[in-house]
């Protein structure tokens, strides 16, 4: 979702270093526009305040500007203590010293499109229509599939995990009953996190088409995984990670969304098809409680996800 902010950036001159962590470091590695990629060697959670220093320390006189997307104080740090002379971000956790050029914060229940959110760092007006983009060599394609033994004649993805909780995921049964109904295989991606779901789906799946789903989950890095989805068929997915890289590849996708809103987070693809029954006009009884943005189901029913039904994501295959 900051891909357009790069291209911004990058079509006015400035040269692009992203720092980010391991974990999410090989999307920025498929932005062109991205010159260079530094993983940062911080673990999840915690200031951290000995290792960031130490990298500010030898980060100093390296750069004129530092754009902060996430909205977090210890993200803010780094930029500071590297003596960067400008820095841009959002307002937020007590950090108007750290920054230079500060925006203002919308209020919760008007905040745009989170694409939009970040193009605004750019400072440029017109950052509505922004749609994110990645690019992956044949080669790195071909490479992944051959690794994982992938055979080359088609297949959909299905991303069944959603790390935020079970409020944004479509019941492990449904999918299971949408990969029997395709004609091809399915393979299922996910982070070793979502093995026991992915294993779930494979075996109720596999037990009535003997060899329809691959389950990866757990067994692939993110390049990988990222190759698998842009030479997929199609792919069907919670809102989560995976669908925005399937929208930035421009692979078709059907988006589930439940618990999270499509006009927050949507995925920003002429070839997506998002389904959300608190936007469908014929289910009944309507759902008020949604979005709830809730881990789990305050009223214990998750009926938003539970009710959409797997030939409703069937018609769009």
């Amino acid at each position: 979702m900051t891909e357009p902010l790069m291209r911004r950036l990058a079509a006015r001159g400035e040269r692009l270093t992203v720092g980010a962590l391991p974990w999410v470091a090989p999307v920025y590695r498929a932005m062109p526009q991205v010159a260079e990629v530094l993983e940062l060697p911080f673990a999840h959670g915690g200031l951290q305040w000995a290792a960031r220093r130490s990298l500010a320390k030898q980060l100093r006189g390296r750069f004129d500007t530092a754009y902060v997307c996430p909205n977090s104080l210890k993200s803010a740090l780094l930029p500071w203590w590297a003596g960067i002379a400008k820095r841009v971000g959002y307002q937020g956790e007590s950090r108007v010293a750290l920054l230079t050029q500060r925006l203002p914060n919308p209020p919760e229940g008007e905040r745009p499109p989170m694409v939009a959110f970040y193009s605004a760092l750019s400072g440029e007006p017109d950052v509505q229509g922004d749609q994110p983009a990645l690019q992956l060599t044949v080669e790195m394609v071909l490479t992944a599939m051959a690794q994982l033994e992938l055979r080359r004649q088609g297949y959909y993805v299905m991303a069944p995990g959603a790390e935020y909780g079970p409020a944004k995921r479509w019941p492990a049964r449904h999918f299971a009953a949408l990969a029997r109904q395709l004609p091809l295989p399915v393979v299922l991606l996910g982070s070793s996190k979502e093995a026991a779901l992915c294993a779930e789906i494979a075996q109720t799946a596999n037990a009535a088409k003997p060899g329809q789903c691959l389950d990866f989950s757990g067994r692939t890095s993110l390049d990988q995984a990222l190759a698998i989805i842009a030479a997929a068929r199609a792919m069907v997915s919670n809102d989560s990670g995976l669908m925005h890289v399937a929208a930035a590849f421009g692979v078709p996708q059907v988006a589930l969304f439940g618990s999270s809103s499509p006009l927050h987070t949507p995925p920003l693809s002429a070839n997506a098809q998002v389904l959300w029954l608190k936007n469908d006009p014929a289910y009944r009884p309507a759902l008020d409680c949604a979005p709830c943005f809730k881990r789990e189901c305050p009223l214990g029913h998750t009926r938003c996800l539970v009710d959409i039904q797997p030939a409703d994501v069937l018609r769009f295959l």
